[in-house]
């Protein structure tokens, strides 16, 4: 038996088929969790809400080498590591914005750069790059130019040092890993906490560093049962759903939460959710009682029963001209603009809710 799991990391072990790293036989390169996602996608141990993130700073800290720090650009809030420069002091690190190809075409790269710039000095993050990479699930002209860049960043640091590669959960890393090294050694999956543990891999001449997901149980990914975050990660291309009102409505997203609009003219709505996640839109003086009525059946998927257990979000004021994103991580965002008085979100207890100037 292989001493470490090929996929995830962990260190393998034959007398506790409950516990993480057991493989049945001692043959075994990848540990039975490993084998289940990669072959049949079932997960046997969630551990969907990622590692610790003390504990996976604190390995890559005892690491030597450069800091790939991939982002996924439609959970950007989610992704952001707060005082993340204290936290690693003294590590250079590369921003590696992942999943590009969700987000529309008509969002330049340029104009994505400068709006990442603006929220990375907002949190006091300072980064030595900004990548932008995409295309990560297949071969392409696109995606091989990504590669490219990738290695050339590393090289600018000094072409034998060590790259360690951190991120969220479910942020894309191991896919991106996986081109790098044209390998499938990686257990990746749709969901979050794959990877547990450092795996190290040789690339280009130097060392390369996969680190377990961060954890953030702030995201709706750390709460939604794991069949069915297919309903909430976008594969394809986000289609904006544009709503134009005139009155006080309210949007559902799901089950999973609400957005309330009281409107003194006229006022845009746009939602930036999975093609698979159903929106809905009513009047305002109707969205207690469909959503005390239907929440969990048509308003699903849901993680509460009732209203009741959910928190409250109250949106600051729009100013005259200003497009407003609603963020609520982990599921998406409404961007919202126009004549509009108050914007008040309700989302289960936990899950944070961002006001910001709009992305797109």
């Amino acid at each position: 038996m292989s001493e470490y799991c090929k996929g995830c990391g962990v260190k393998l072990q034959s007398e506790d088929p409950k516990a993480l790293g057991y493989a049945p036989s001692a043959e075994s390169e990848y540990c039975q969790r490993c084998y289940k996602m990669r072959h049949y996608g079932d997960v046997t141990i969630n551990m969907q809400k990622g590692i610790a993130v003390e504990q996976t700073l604190g390995k890559i800290n005892d690491l030597d080498g450069t800091v790939f720090w991939t982002v996924d650009l439609f959970n950007l809030e989610s992704n952001l590591v707060p005082h993340l420069n204290r936290r690693l002091p003294g590590k250079n690190i590369v921003l590696v914005l992942t999943k590009r190809d969700v987000l529309p075409s008509t969002l330049t790269d340029d104009k994505l750069r400068r709006y990442v710039s603006r929220r990375l000095a907002e949190e006091d993050i300072h980064v030595e790059d900004i990548l932008i990479a995409g295309y990560m699930t297949k071969k392409s002209p696109k995606s091989e130019k990504i590669l490219e860049e990738i290695e050339e960043t590393a090289d600018s640091f000094g072409e034998h040092k060590n790259v360690i590669f951190m991120g969220m959960a479910n942020s894309g890393k191991s896919t991106l890993v996986n081109r790098l090294l044209d390998s499938t050694d990686l257990t990746i999956s749709r969901n979050p906490g794959t990877t547990l543990d450092v795996i190290s891999r040789e690339w280009k001449g130097r060392t390369l560093y996969d680190t377990p997901g961060l954890e953030n149980d702030k995201s709706v990914l750390s709460q939604l049962p794991t069949d069915q975050l297919k309903t909430v990660i976008p594969v394809k291309p986000l289609k904006p759903c544009i709503f134009q009102i005139y009155e006080d409505q309210s949007f559902a997203a799901g089950g999973l939460a609400r957005m309330d609009v009281v409107t003194s003219g006229k006022a845009s709505v746009v939602g930036y959710f999975s093609l698979s996640l159903p929106l809905h839109r009513g009047k305002l003086a109707d969205a207690d009682r469909l959503w005390n009525e239907h929440l969990g059946e048509m308003l699903a998927p849901a993680l509460d029963s009732s209203m009741d257990t959910m928190a409250v979000w109250h949106a600051p004021k729009l100013k005259t001209g200003q497009k407003m994103d609603v963020v609520i991580q982990g599921l998406g965002w409404f961007t919202v603009s126009g004549d509009i008085r108050s914007v008040t979100v309700y989302a289960h207890k936990g899950i944070q809710v961002t006001f910001r100037k709009a992305m797109i």
